[in-house]
């Protein structure tokens, strides 16, 4: 199994795989739009704006469990993230993300390399994929996006 195996479905509904990713970067968050750390939307779309023609790809995974920060309908996610952060990188529909319930693509990151020290404990933890598919970091919740972003260029 890779990354680019799992299925997922966008914002809008649509099924999905990651594999239309594979070559490319991929820095996969899960996100809510009532947490302290929501402004950092705008860090990960500064970095997609500047990385993405170089191969890196931003994947938003919102998610409710964190304290119900993300209580609003995939719709009214899409239309905040667009409206308040001018988020143009992909966005998936909600799903959770620690747990039994887990989607297995979190179950998946959450147990390969140096990610695999720890259960995802909050909102907008970060898995850096390099272009090979494996996951070779977790970023906690707490480090902004241009604290990394040299991690990342790195990768490109």
């Amino acid at each position: 199994m890779s990354v680019y195996d799992y299925s997922v479905k966008t914002i809008r509904g649509t099924e999905t795989t990651l594999e239309q990713y594979a070559g490319k970067v991929l820095l996969i968050v899960n996100t809510a739009s009532k947490c302290g750390l929501t402004p950092q939307y705008e860090g990960l779309q500064a970095l997609y704006e500047t990385y993405k023609d170089r191969g890196l790809v931003i994947l938003g995974f919102p998610s409710n469990q964190f304290k119900e920060q993300e209580p609003e309908s995939n719709e009214k996610i899409e239309a905040f993230c667009t409206l308040n952060y001018g988020v143009t990188f992909p966005l998936f529909e909600k799903l959770e993300v620690i747990g039994d319930d887990a989607h297995p693509l979190f179950k998946y990151l959450t147990s390969r390399g140096p990610a695999d020290q720890f259960d995802i404990k909050w909102n907008f933890t970060k898995f850096i994929v390099d272009r090979e598919g494996n996951v070779v970091e977790r970023i906690d919740p707490m480090v902004a996006p241009a604290e990394f972003e040299e991690k990342l260029a790195a990768l490109l």
